[in-house]
């Protein structure tokens, strides 16, 4: 089994999803007292949360980077930044840490290629919304990406940064979560990529109008699937 290196904490909430599905699967697929080998690195999300606000990708690049060096020092074979938005310096965290990066978008990509979509609505922060790291990494695979106008953009990127990461899960927000899918379906979205980790704590798959595909749980599942042994069969 490989080990899997996490860089978490972005929000602790989402870390701990990512720890549990990892860990579930594992048993899952290989029984008894089986678990995932993970070495995990959670931050200070106020540190980076403010370099964000700030813009200092480069600084962000850097920090996590370093981090990702520490866990392949700890012996992980490759990393998983357990965050959509910060996907935006994947490729400089791979190249700091000498360790492959499993790409969220490309994880996602090949999830919604397999249910037969090729349109689909993202709710994410506003990086994740506006910035191509994301949705260009999806249009690569040939997946046509719709996003909320700019004021919806703005409720969800406030909300998941001021009620999302703090725990917070209300239903006021999750009503204005499901409007905006619901407007997305209108304009032709065939389904609905929840590009950050904190929104499916949020809103059910049975409330939803269009399928949903949670990056967290998808991301998950195939770094499982890179670290088990080929002998660990699902039951």
């Amino acid at each position: 089994m490989k080990t899997i290196g996490l860089l978490g904490g972005m929000s602790w909430e989402s870390t701990a999803e990512y720890y549990r599905i990892l860990n579930q699967e594992a048993a899952r697929r290989c029984g008894g007292l089986s678990s995932a080998r993970i070495v995990l690195h959670s931050v200070d999300f106020a540190e980076v949360e403010a370099l964000l606000s700030a813009g200092e990708w480069g600084a962000i690049a850097a920090h996590l980077g370093w981090l990702g060096r520490g866990l392949r020092r700890a012996g992980a074979d490759f990393l998983l930044i357990c965050t959509n938005t910060m996907h935006k310096v994947a490729d400089e965290i791979s190249m700091a840490a000498e360790l492959p990066v499993l790409h969220i978008g490309d994880a996602t990509a090949e999830a919604v290629l397999r249910a037969g979509l090729r349109k689909v609505g993202l709710l994410g922060t506003r990086p994740t919304m506006e910035q191509d790291f994301m949705t260009g990494r999806l249009a690569a695979h040939g997946i046509e990406v719709l996003v909320p106008g700019a004021k919806d953009r703005d409720m969800v990127h406030k909300t998941i940064f001021e009620e999302l990461c703090r725990g917070q899960f209300l239903e006021k927000t999750r009503a204005n979560y499901l409007r905006v899918m619901q407007q997305m379906a209108e304009a032709g979205a065939e389904g609905i990529v929840l590009g950050c980790a904190e929104i499916p704590l949020l809103v059910r798959s049975e409330d939803a109008p269009l399928p949903l595909f949670d990056t967290t749980r998808i991301h998950a599942l195939v770094a499982v699937e890179m670290a088990l042994d080929p002998t660990c069969e699902a039951d």
